[in-house]
């Protein structure tokens, strides 16, 4: 994932930001809840096709995924 252009991405529900979580090629909004797949390295930003974050995995996840590749 390139790091400018996750930079300029934000959740497409909250507006807020995306943290890329490269073990699952996934772009986390913690604030929607939501995870959107990456695929082919293309983001791909529809509600429909994200899957919602249990409550376990929001606990597990960094205070915030640094922007470095």
């Amino acid at each position: 994932m390139d790091i400018k252009l996750l930079e300029l991405l934000v959740c497409p529900v909250t507006k807020g930001p995306l943290d890329y979580d490269r073990a699952h090629h996934e772009l986390i909004s913690r604030s929607a809840r939501l995870a959107y797949p990456v695929r082919d390295g293309i983001p791909v930003l529809l509600e429909d096709e994200a899957r919602t974050l249990s409550d376990d995995e929001l606990e597990k996840l960094p205070k915030r995924t640094p922007l470095v590749e």
